[in-house]
């Protein structure tokens, strides 16, 4: 059985918007939300980048019995580990009152994000070796007890997190490569991917288990030309190819870089929905849930997002009842 759920876009939504469409996401039947953790847009025109944490405690206020998953934040440079364990201990309570349950997805993280404070970028390799210490971390400080720890990336000196919730959130590791997804099923407990990455199949294969998350992106309108022209200005970001999402460090790169995406690009693109027909929805849908995934979440790209709630909740979500 699948659980589908709807992307709480931070990139391109205000936080009060993005609350409001965890609501309205709830309210139409979708099993749960994920919210993106972004210091930047990937370009301009996406316009927004509120801080995830203080936007989910909105979200926990909302909303009554949909699931939550931040998909995914990186522990790692930009915020040290044990802020992280503090705020994941503190939503992930606040949810837990309500009776919703509340995932966290971690990842290396994007160069876009992580530079801020100035720090050295670290390969790939160091990253996830970094990732892999910040997750112990965090759990250790999840446990309310007094915490110290010197390990090879992160120090931390007598600390204490005094409001922890009653069980640890499943702590779903983000993976693209064969290697980071073997690695995943080591330290994760659960998978997240964007797009139906056959790398889940590692993640299996080498003892991973827990919840699997997978991201679809789509783009409904009117018409497949209205929706490729939106998806082509405000997400021409996702068909940029190899690790140029983890290495660009600006938006006007990121903005260059996608100079070279056309329309034809978006509208012939397997990684973007745009047709209005809601067989290929549902069908594409389905692919993901075929592909082993077990929680698929819709992102609707653009500012028009009840169009798509109407659409999904008349044509797409009774397919799956």
């Amino acid at each position: 059985m699948v659980e589908l759920g709807y992307t709480l876009s931070s990139e391109e939504h205000p936080p009060t918007d993005l609350v409001d469409h965890a609501v309205r996401a709830e309210d139409v039947g979708f099993d749960f939300v994920s919210i993106s953790d972004h210091f930047h847009p990937w370009i301009s025109a996406q316009g927004h980048a509120p801080f995830v944490w203080s936007t989910l405690g909105g979200v926990a206020r909302a909303t009554d019995d949909v699931d939550v998953g931040v998909g995914v934040t990186c522990p790692i440079v930009r915020v040290h580990p044990a802020i992280v364990a503090q705020a994941v201990a503190t939503v992930t309570a606040m949810f837990e009152d309500a009776g919703q349950q509340f995932y966290v997805g971690v990842g290396t993280g994007e160069n876009l994000n992580e530079h801020v404070l100035g720090d050295h970028w670290p390969t790939h390799a160091v990253r996830l070796d970094m990732l892999e210490e910040a997750v112990a971390v965090m759990r250790k400080l999840w446990t309310g007890e007094m915490v110290s720890h010197h390990g090879d990336h992160y120090t931390v000196e007598n600390a204490k997190l005094f409001t922890t919730p009653e069980a640890d959130p499943p702590v779903c590791v983000s993976a693209y490569g064969e290697t980071t997804a073997e690695r995943a099923a080591d330290f994760g407990e659960g998978f997240w991917s964007v797009g139906p990455q056959d790398v889940v199949e590692t993640y299996e294969a080498a003892g991973g288990e827990g919840p699997k998350f997978s991201q679809l992106t789509v783009c409904y309108a009117d018409s497949e030309d209205e929706a490729v022209d939106v998806a082509h200005e405000n997400w021409p970001n996702s068909l940029l190819p190899g690790q140029l999402a983890t290495e660009l460090e600006t938006h006007r790169l990121f903005e260059q870089a996608t100079e070279l995406v056309s329309r034809d690009d978006v509208r012939e693109a397997d990684s973007i929905v745009t047709d209005p027909d809601p067989e290929t929805h549902v069908e594409t849908l389905r692919e993901f849930a075929d592909a082993g995934y077990d929680h698929v979440y819709v992102h609707q790209i653009g500012p028009d997002q009840e169009s798509f709630f109407e659409f999904y909740e008349a044509e797409v979500l009774p397919a799956f009842d």
